[in-house]
């Protein structure tokens, strides 16, 4: 029988520069995958590649057409908004019952997160959003729910906002909020939540969540593209 051990190692791997390269911003919305270019430029099999897009699609960050493959997420106004509203209803609730529940681990790792966080460039040297900040915002975000008790709830908080990683690429890269302190936004969230102040952390978030989704609709209307739109 052969041996099969090797296929999931590949395809993990594919997977996860795939998705590295998605939340990065390094794909553009709507752009379409080459399937035979990604297995000859990551060296495996053409199965390997549909195997690590396939698991990509399942999570929204690609969109699979019957005939024409898959393609990176097309981005609109109306699902940006969407999105926001089912990511503060769900990541607020897990934040609530966080602090309901979370032990004083819990505690240590969402002040180990921000501490990461809050050292680390927003930027790189050519004013693009830095893929190491992109990992660490993640991280504090991941933690600040990490507490509630419920993996389910965790798993859709995390996949919504991965889904919203595209669009908060896109604000940060041409919706700059020059009267934002995103770095306060995100202290403030971190010392109401270990200071167990439900309403006050709560609200944080969702002001933080809900300021994102502003800057880029207010981007896109003042470009002239119309609200139901692609934002690329």
């Amino acid at each position: 029988m052969a041996d099969t051990s090797v296929k999931p190692t590949r395809s993990q791997e594919v997977y996860d520069r795939i998705r590295v390269a998605l939340l990065g911003g390094q794909l553009a919305p709507g752009s379409k995958l080459k399937i035979n270019e990604l297995a000859a430029r990551f060296g495996v099999s053409l199965s390997v590649v549909r195997e690590a897009v396939t698991r990509l699609a399942g999570e929204g960050l690609l969109e699979a057409t019957p005939q024409r493959g898959f393609a990176v997420a097309t981005l609109t106004v109306d699902d940006l908004r969407d999105l926001t509203r089912a990511r503060v209803l769900i990541e607020t609730l897990a934040l609530a019952e966080s602090i309901k529940v979370g032990d004083l681990a819990w505690e240590s790792s969402v002040l180990a997160a921000h501490h990461e966080l809050a050292h680390t460039p927003v930027a790189t040297a050519d004013g693009h959003v830095s893929p190491r900040f992109t990992v660490v915002h993640r991280n504090f975000h991941n933690a600040l729910l990490a507490g509630c008790g419920s993996a389910r709830l965790e798993a859709v908080a995390t996949g919504l906002r991965d889904r919203a990683e595209l669009y908060r690429h896109w604000s940060a890269e041409f919706a700059r909020d020059d009267t934002r302190d995103i770095a306060a936004e995100h202290r403030a969230i971190a010392d109401l939540t270990v200071a167990r102040d439900e309403a006050g952390a709560t609200r944080a978030l969702r002001e933080h969540i809900e300021r994102t989704t502003a800057a880029l609709v207010r981007y896109v209307e003042q470009a002239g593209d119309c609200t139901e739109g692609d934002i690329a």
